[in-house]
């Protein structure tokens, strides 16, 4: 059993802080963890492993809320019009934030930083910081207990990941934590639109994540992303009303069966109950609802704050996308942009992924017929 109590305390050992500032995160802290005691049956590793990522998370709490009191002036900080990567997953979107890290005038959210925020990054340093070895090292264990994760997704932690990470750290996103273990109630509870208040505190968590780690090290043109921003865009809006939106798009079959398994796998490092159907099941009505409420809120804002990317072009033509994506949002588009992103595709070719979706209780007609509003809004 994890006790909630044990993690705070060892956190506070870790780092030698005491204060955890607005610590609202705590409650939704003691739901995840009765979750897990109550709903989980962790592997060997994963009772080693799941206590410590929730360690992690503490100590990234505690250290962000003791720089600010250090340096009220990393406040001063502001995120200007940042650019959300939403959609479905498995759409291409990891491989795009990829590309668009390529440019030198956009910052994006590397692993490694986001593994530990502080101290906060320095330009002279971002290349050679401890930091990058050590994340390092633990991508390639990781990559020995799920092999499979290498042919799944691009990796590298010198580039981006999903932020999702950093609504983890704030005890949210149901849907990110049962990557790694099997929480349905947490996960009903954080999706309810009875949630909206704390995730609206995770956003206001999430930019003070930003402002810091844009603080000593530009630029400060974000691009971010995670799928589980499609469900949550009216809280995020809240505390970045200036946001914009790429949306990437596949049909919804394979992307469902894709994300399924990819979950399924990296589960079952973590828990002796990975449940394929329920992955499917869940899946199926999590993004049925998270993309209507992305189309709601579309509908509100206009298509001037929406870009949309096809997987079908982008593994074909990726400049293609990336060049109407500057485009849309008037960036400029650096000359050398073509050239690096056809080295990056070279360097990472399109992977293996067997996703069957039977195996996950996925029904083709069925899927088909309950994302029709979807496929047929956006022609896929």
């Amino acid at each position: 059993m994890i006790d909630a109590n044990a993690l705070m305390s060892a956190a506070k050992d870790r780092t030698g802080l005491t204060d955890w500032g607005d610590d609202w995160y705590l409650e939704p802290m003691h739901w995840l963890v009765d979750a897990i005691n109550e709903e989980s049956e962790l592997t060997e590793f994963g009772a080693g492993a799941v206590p410590e990522m929730l360690i992690a998370h503490l100590i990234n709490q505690l250290e962000v809320h003791d720089w600010y009191k250090r340096h009220p002036e990393i406040d001063e900080e502001e995120i200007v019009t940042p650019l959300f990567g939403i959609g479905l997953p498995r759409t291409g979107s990891t491989a795009l934030s990829h590309m668009m890290g390529l440019d030198p005038a956009t910052r994006i959210l590397r692993v490694w930083e986001q593994e530990r925020h502080c101290p906060p990054p320095e330009k002279a340093t971002e290349l050679s910081d401890p930091r990058i070895a050590i994340s390092a090292a633990g991508e390639e264990g990781f990559q020995t207990l799920v092999p499979e994760a290498t042919e799944m997704l691009p990796r590298g932690v010198e580039k981006s990941q999903e932020c999702a990470h950093v609504l983890m750290e704030a005890f949210s996103s149901g849907p990110s934590f049962e990557l790694f273990v099997h929480v349905p109630s947490f996960n009903a509870r954080t999706i309810s639109p009875d949630y909206e208040p704390y995730m609206v505190r995770a956003y206001e968590y999430h930019r003070r994540v930003l402002k810091l780690l844009q603080w000593r090290c530009p630029p400060k043109r974000w691009y971010l992303k995670t799928p589980v921003h499609t469900y949550d865009i009216e809280p995020l809006l809240k505390v970045f009303p200036d946001a914009n939106f790429v949306w990437t798009h596949r049909e919804p079959l394979r992307s469902l069966s894709s994300v399924c398994s990819l979950i399924y796998h990296f589960r079952r490092a973590f828990v002796d109950n990975p449940n394929p159907e329920y992955l499917g099941h869940e899946h199926r009505a999590y993004w049925t609802v998270g993309l209507q409420r992305a189309l709601d809120a579309r509908e509100r804002l206009g298509e001037d704050r929406f870009h949309d990317v096809y997987h079908r072009v982008q593994i074909v033509d990726p400049s293609k996308q990336v060049r109407e994506l500057y485009a849309k949002f008037g960036w400029p588009y650096p000359p050398e942009m073509d050239a690096r992103i056809a080295a990056w595709q070279e360097e990472h070719p399109k992977g293996k992924h067997d996703a069957r979706p039977e195996f996950f209780g996925l029904d083709p007609a069925g899927v088909s017929e309950e994302f029709r509003f979807y496929t047929e809004r956006f022609g896929l």
